[in-house]
């Protein structure tokens, strides 16, 4: 089971390199003002990850309303006693 405390303590992360990757991963770290690769490695991956998941959360809520929409439109409600009360008034002055 997680918990706060799962979330709040410290964790592991080994990843293999080759050489080249390294070598330009360390030199953006320097370029970007990082302390050191790591801290441009996990600053990276988290932004990153942020990005993905926020572009996801936006897909899926844009497809939770265009059904909703497309539901309204092609299953309209009947309208209320209030709606046809202003269609009357509406019509009324029509005449």
């Amino acid at each position: 089971m997680l918990t706060e405390n799962t979330y709040t303590k410290n964790a592991r992360f080994d990843t293999r390199l080759t050489m080249e990757q390294k070598v330009l991963f360390e030199k953006a770290a320097q370029l970007g003002g990082y302390r050191n690769l790591t801290d441009f490695v996990i600053m990276t991956v988290q932004e990153k990850a942020k990005e993905i998941i926020a572009e996801k959360e936006r897909v899926l809520a844009s497809k939770e309303d265009s059904k909703i929409f497309f539901d309204a439109i092609l299953n309209p409600e009947s309208p209320n006693e209030e709606l046809l009360q202003a269609t009357d008034a509406f019509n009324k002055l029509l005449r």
